[in-house]
């Protein structure tokens, strides 16, 4: 199975080096030395890892065969891939691949039903869970523990715990005014 686990940035000075935004909880392990990975576009790698640096907090990778700027910029852009077990889990209990949660039913604690996982969006801040209602309608539920209270892999479902308004049109709306001015 083929995950993606970066996507290669900006050239970084003049020896071949580029920005990479990390999309893997895993970069010691899918992004080290020696590392081959397939490439969107394809016709861009495989690409093999040389080197790899931490400079200013963010990841720098070098690979074999990009030796100047020019070739570096070339690779801006290009989502890098890891071809991985599909048996294989994440180390932590409470981390998940994308393809483990995609197609689960999602239920609310009370065990209404919301709907399907379609998609999971990595944003800066959170993930996303993309759900495709009964309705076909979609709704967007952030990936986090106040609102996931629980992944059942065996069960094929995520229960969630969601705050009015999320999944429903009945959000509160606190106010600071003093209603009687």
């Amino acid at each position: 199975m083929q995950l993606v686990v970066a996507r290669i940035g900006r050239a970084h000075g003049i020896k071949g080096e580029v920005t990479v935004e990390v999309r893997t909880d895993e970069p010691e392990l899918r992004l080290a030395p020696g590392a081959v990975l397939l490439t969107d576009p394809a016709s861009v790698g495989p690409l093999t890892i040389e080197t790899g640096r931490v400079h200013s907090s963010r990841l720098l990778l070098r690979f074999e065969g990009v030796k100047d700027r020019t070739a570096a910029e070339a690779l801006r852009n290009t989502l890098l891939i890891a071809e991985v077990d599909p048996e294989e889990l994440p180390e932590e209990e409470d981390e998940f691949y994308d393809h483990q949660l995609m197609d689960l039913d999602v239920v609310t604690a009370e065990g209404v039903e919301v709907g399907r996982i379609t998609e999971i969006s990595h944003l800066p801040s959170q993930d996303l869970f993309i759900v495709e209602r009964p309705d076909g309608t979609e709704v967007m539920i952030p990936f986090v523990e106040e609102i996931v209270a629980e992944i059942d892999l065996e069960e094929q479902k995520a229960v969630i715990t969601p705050p009015p308004g999320l999944i429903d049109d009945k959000a509160e709306i606190d106010s600071t005014r003093d209603d009687s001015a």
